[in-house]
């Protein structure tokens, strides 16, 4: 039921509810909680010689209420337990209003104090009352399933949402959903047999249900129906269309099914923004040619065209140049092109995460991980080759080569140390004295010595084929080989050591005998 501001123009523009839901005209609403009412007049004395309100709001069951007058002028207030007029028997309800707000909410609902619906307050509930009326409350739950089995058997299209008991326990209400008209007179036959009490149906829509049920919507609180909002406004699809929104049935549905009641809330708003723009289906009219509408941004005052011929390219125009070539058009001049309209709109740069307080990054599970085990599998067969023609030695980057050193020598500088400077050799004067020779402890203790001189860096030599098949020593071979005084002959000897190997070579008989 919607209030007299909740419907539509003459245009069919909706009118929204002029009070964002919570609406003080017409019958939408009580204005305050749903189950919970503030007394702002309690308060306050009445004028002299006025008598106080003499009826009062009770609550029954998931927001259920109805106006009882007092005729035996008991001393009721507000939250008291009260036995009312029930049909038949007497039911128990809360008081939730009393006082001149009252009168307010009758008038709302237009029900005058002499209404047929405006029955009596027996009493206040007894603790006899009180747990009659809490065991009724008790069987609800297996009444209602019970009753469904029954409806399932039956094969009744209908659905039973909720069950309500009576005070006295003496009647229940059996509330339902229906798309199409049910033939139930079987069902009241079996649900009375099968419970012994008085039964009645009642019918309710989808809104209802949900009402009645509770739930949480789409925007994480709890539903405007069940909370606060207690009639329902009418709702179209044309709030949605305003609002710019998609008309996708499943966004712009709740939890009952049908259009969310909070279209209209913020309707209002988009209704006066809306004034200032202009009609989508105006044509502008340019030097490059008609121009049609394609979308638009309220709140940014930014509106999309494109031409007709040319559909694949769109224009962001503001307000103000839409405006003005509406003006031009008007007095049949054309404008200049869309394009260079667009080069003169200034798009606000957007703002994006900064990380200033050195916080990670939202995405940064994102995107895997590289593990450095892939990176080294692929230097490695490169390093492989180099081990095979390289010597492995260890490199310190501190150090300087030294000239005089040794090939074979291993020892690291001290950086501490400084180095002494060397002596300078004086030349040989005698040409009868040999020079001495460095005496070398892996070679042949037969084998003289050879003249100490510099070595010289060896050449890398490629890797020698291994001969086929196995390749003997000669027995006779002994271990000290004897150089004869003729001609000397190569004989194979093992390798000892690659450093030593110039020391080995045999020598010609001038140099060795003197």
């Amino acid at each position: 039921m919607a209030c007299g501001s909740c419907g539509t123009t003459e245009n069919g523009v909706p009118k929204g509810c002029k009070s964002n839901g919570n609406c003080g005209s017409g019958t939408c609403g009580s204005g305050s909680n749903k189950l919970a009412v503030f007394d702002w007049l309690s308060n306050m004395t009445l004028p002299s010689g006025q008598e106080r309100f003499n009826i009062f709001e009770v609550r029954f069951k998931n927001g259920r209420k109805h106006f009882y007058t007092n005729p035996d002028n008991l001393p009721i207030t507000m939250g008291d337990i009260v036995a009312v007029e029930g049909a038949p028997g007497h039911d128990i309800g809360t008081v939730s209003l009393a006082g001149e707000l009252v009168k307010v909410q009758m008038k709302k609902r237009k029900i005058t104090a002499d209404h047929e619906d405006v029955k009596k307050i027996y009493r206040k509930a007894s603790q006899r009352d009180i747990d009659i009326w809490q065991e009724a409350r008790g069987k609800e739950e297996e009444t209602q399933r019970k009753g469904r089995e029954i409806l399932g058997r039956l094969g009744l299209q209908m659905k039973l949402s909720d069950v309500e008991y009576q005070g006295d326990g003496n009647k229940a209400t059996f509330y339902y959903t229906a798309d199409t008209r049910v033939d139930f007179r079987q069902l009241i036959r079996d649900l009375a047999s099968a419970f012994s009490i008085r039964v009645e149906m009642k019918q309710v829509g989808a809104r209802q249900e949900a009402a009645r049920l509770g739930g949480v919507g789409s925007c994480g609180r709890e539903l405007c129906c069940s909370t606060w909002l207690t009639d329902f406004r009418k709702v179209t699809t044309s709030a949605a269309r305003y609002q710019q929104l998609s008309l996708n049935p499943l966004k712009l549905a709740g939890q009952c099914g049908k259009l969310k009641c909070c279209l209209n809330f913020e309707l209002d708003t988009y209704l006066d923004a809306l004034k200032s723009f202009p009609k989508q289906d105006l044509v502008l009219k340019t030097e490059k040619g008609d121009a049609v509408f394609v979308k638009m941004d309220i709140f940014k005052n930014h509106l999309w065209y494109t031409y007709k011929e040319e559909r694949f390219k769109w224009f962001r125009l503001t307000l103000e140049q839409v405006l003005e070539i509406i003006a031009l058009n008007k007095n049949n001049e054309k404008s200049i092109s869309l394009e260079e309209y667009e080069a003169d709109v200034e798009i606000p740069v957007k703002v994006d995460f900064e990380d200033a307080v050195g916080q990670d990054s939202l995405t940064r599970f994102d995107t895997p991980k590289t593990s450095n085990r892939k990176r080294r599998n692929k230097k490695k067969p490169a390093a492989v080759a180099n081990n095979n023609t390289k010597p492995r030695t260890r490199s310190n980057p501190n150090q300087k080569p030294n000239p005089n050193q040794k090939a074979t020598t291993s020892q690291k500088p001290n950086p501490n140390q400084k180095r002494k400077p060397q002596a300078k050799k004086q030349p040989n004067t005698n040409p009868n004295q040999k020079p001495k020779a460095k005496l070398n402890p892996n070679a042949n203790p037969n084998q003289k010595a050879k003249p100490n001189a510099q070595p010289k860096p060896r050449p890398q030599r490629k890797p020698r084929p291994k001969p086929q098949g196995d390749v003997k020593k000669p027995e006779g071979e002994a271990k000290d080989i004897k150089k004869p005084e003729g001609e000397v002959k190569k004989v194979n000897k093992p390798r000892r050591n690659n450093r030593n190997r110039k020391n080995n070579n045999p020598k010609n008989d001038n140099n060795s005998e003197k």
